[in-house]
């Protein structure tokens, strides 16, 4: 089983941060790469339509809105993983910032582990500069 995480600090609060990201359902408010998510089996899962037209479900595993954190499984997806499990959490720093982590493990199939993780180490952090850069718009939007 292979793992990886990856992290980035804003000058937002967690609870900020969790407004936009914590729905299930809300890729798409911040994820440019996921422009389409439709919630099925009463929210449990997602279908994701990505940018290139592929397909992702998704279901959900687990959900703390108070400790600002979901995990979810990959039920189907285009990636040479299976067992794909992964967290999406928000940590708070102090009032004015916060941490936002994105972690998973998950089994390589026809690829080495350090691909796979080398792949989701990529979507993570790309995922994660989209983040920050829609909370920046919203703070813009927001201030004018």
């Amino acid at each position: 089983m292979a793992r990886t995480s990856t992290s980035i600090e804003l000058p937002v609060p967690d609870f900020k941060v969790w407004e936009l990201i914590g729905g299930f359902d809300a890729l798409p408010d911040w994820l440019p790469f996921i422009p389409f998510s439709k919630l099925s089996e009463g929210g449990r899962v997602r279908t994701l339509t990505t940018q290139d037209g592929e397909t992702v479900i998704e279901r959900l595993e687990a959900f703390d809105n108070s400790r600002h954190f979901y995990t979810y499984s990959i039920l189907q997806a285009p990636f040479p993983v299976t067992n794909y499990t992964s967290t999406l959490a928000v940590h708070q720093n102090d009032e004015n910032s916060s941490r936002i982590e994105w972690s998973g493990e998950f089994t390589p199939v026809g690829i080495s582990d350090d691909e796979a993780i080398t792949l989701f180490r990529g979507i993570y952090a790309d995922g994660l500069t989209a983040l920050a850069e829609s909370l920046s718009d919203s703070e813009h939007t927001t201030q004018v």
